[in-house]
């Protein structure tokens, strides 16, 4: 009998390979079997997942700096941390288009901007939202590494310390998002600009506790860390738009007055 995930030879009477650490699986694959694998590795208590939502709240300097420190298996690694996030964004972003879509008055935010140019940006960032949640990655990244690095970490390391904040902010923001839908869509948006807020102090939470600065060199920081942030975010958007108007998906005239 050989592993089927790394072909190394293994016992019949054992159940994982002493090459890998791959658990043997031996029964054909059905909805039982694949609910108990699911949840075996995603909530049980004694799992990496419920330990990574866990400790991101309380102690997100350990979760971060083992993972950057060579730790693999105590945490949940990041990209797969990111990909419930990415998956739980998607199920989001589906019920809105499916059933909020008529409930939440989008042109709220773009007062006096020309129709046209409402429901194709509405339209792009909802086919386009994952990649979007992803562009955000590298902004995080420079804004904390030129910021937040009393440490020295690289700046892959500063990636990795943003795919765990963007991602766990999203896993704890899914619940809450689709409890506001349900309740009270017409305030979803007023909501989500709120939750940016949010997301901003658990930021600073994390890089204070990566980090340990004083009180007043942690105001001075934040500040700084938000203009650049958002310097880098209107750069995104500028660049996004010249590749709309390239590929044609916008026009100039898109942007004219409403009549």
């Amino acid at each position: 009998m050989v592993c089927k995930n790394c072909s190394f030879p293994i016992r019949t009477d054992h159940s994982f390979c002493s090459n890998c650490g791959a658990k043997v699986i031996r029964n054909r694959l059905s909805f039982k079997n694949l609910w108990f694998d699911i949840s075996e590795r995603y909530f049980n208590l004694d799992n990496t997942f419920i330990k990574t939502f866990w400790h991101l709240f309380t102690k997100p300097e350990v979760v971060i700096g083992d993972y950057i420190d060579g730790v693999r298996k105590k945490y949940l690694n990041p990209i797969s941390y990111f990909g419930i996030a990415l998956t739980l964004s998607g199920i989001l972003v589906f019920f809105i288009k499916n059933f909020f879509i008529d409930s939440i008055d989008f042109e709220e935010n773009f007062g006096g901007t020309n129709q046209d140019f409402v429901t194709k940006w509405k339209d792009i960032s909802f086919d386009y939202s994952s990649l979007f949640f992803v562009s955000y990655l590298p902004l995080i990244a420079i804004s904390s590494f030129l910021v937040f690095n009393k440490r020295n970490f690289n700046f892959t390391e500063h990636v990795i310390l943003g795919i765990y904040i963007l991602a766990h902010y999203s896993i704890v923001s899914f619940a809450i998002s689709l409890g506001c839908l349900l309740i009270s869509p017409e305030s979803y948006l007023a909501f989500s600009q709120v939750f940016t807020l949010i997301l901003l102090a658990y930021f600073i939470y994390v890089f204070q506790r990566c980090n340990s600065y004083k009180p007043g060199k942690l105001v001075l920081k934040t500040l700084l860390f938000s203009t650049v942030l958002i310097v880098l975010f209107f750069l995104l958007i500028i660049l996004v738009m010249i590749l709309l108007f390239v590929t044609g998906v916008l026009q100039p005239s898109d942007f004219a007055s409403p009549k």
